[in-house]
């Protein structure tokens, strides 16, 4: 039964006191989510102690996708929705997409439903993530592997790979601490922790890119504006022409490497 609208008012003044900035925004779609007023109840509960709004309800809106987000579960960021257009932009047809620590499985749902189509394969590390990320990537008729990296992948993508995306970690380990308490506390220090500098898991990941790719193929990282120009630095040192790319509406950066022949 819909809950009734006469539960805005003080649903939006208990979320206020918790300090949720977009109190109503949020009330509408606890409400539009909540299947009784005793899940509304649950919900707010849940929200009101600092669980992040997006495991609450079980999804995120994302590139025009409702992604499904679960508790445990990295949860994807608007900004990385420029991410998305820069590899729609550069995939040929029919392309063979990759998303590397992958979490939900947004990005490379996201990529090959506005394509309309393509081969899609994501990877985490992390158990929770895959059997989300199964949820999303099943929908656009893609497949989720466990395990680090590369290791994850099957060997027949080795060369074959158009278009390769990586939201890995970029937070230095010393600034975890300085995150919002909605990330540090419950998505995975994994999905967070890039190392002394924030660049230990893109090194990697830039490292075997061009094994992967198909000649003319590319790999785009989001990273922070400051850490760009080591992350390209990188990229030039594994065999891939590096440009970098920046939205400032959606305070986004990408670094994107294109395989020579």
């Amino acid at each position: 039964m819909p809950v009734p609208p006469r539960s805005l008012a003080p649903v939006v003044t208990t979320l206020r006191a918790a300090g949720c900035v977009f109190a109503e925004d949020e009330a509408h779609l606890l409400i539009s989510t909540a299947r009784d007023a005793a899940e509304l109840d649950a919900m707010i509960e849940r929200r009101v102690t600092g669980l992040p709004l997006e495991h609450v309800l079980g999804w995120a809106e994302f590139h025009g996708l409702r992604v499904a987000v679960d508790s445990g579960v990295f949860v994807p960021r608007r900004r990385s929705e420029f991410l998305v257009e820069c590899a729609v932009g550069l995939a040929p047809p029919d392309a063979v997409v990759v998303d590397l620590c992958c979490g939900s499985g947004a990005l490379g749902a996201a990529v090959v439903h506005a394509l309309g189509g393509g081969e899609l394969h994501a990877a985490d590390i992390e158990p929770a993530a895959v059997r989300c990320a199964r949820r999303n990537v099943a929908a656009v008729g893609g497949r989720v592997h466990e395990g680090d990296l590369y290791q994850a992948l099957p060997p027949e993508l080795v060369g074959r790979i158009d278009v390769l995306v990586a939201n890995a970690p970029y937070v230095p380990t010393g600034e975890i601490g300085f995150l919002p308490p909605e990330a540090r506390d419950h998505e995975p220090l994994v999905a967070l922790d890039g190392g002394d500098d924030g660049l230990a898991i893109q090194r990697r990941v830039t490292a075997e890119a061009a094994r992967w790719l198909t000649p003319g193929g590319v790999l785009l990282i989001e990273t922070s504006e400051r850490q760009a120009p080591r992350t390209a630095a990188a990229f030039a040192e594994h065999g891939l022409a590096p440009r970098v790319e920046v939205c400032e509406e959606l305070d986004a950066t990408v670094v994107i490497g294109t395989r020579t022949a």
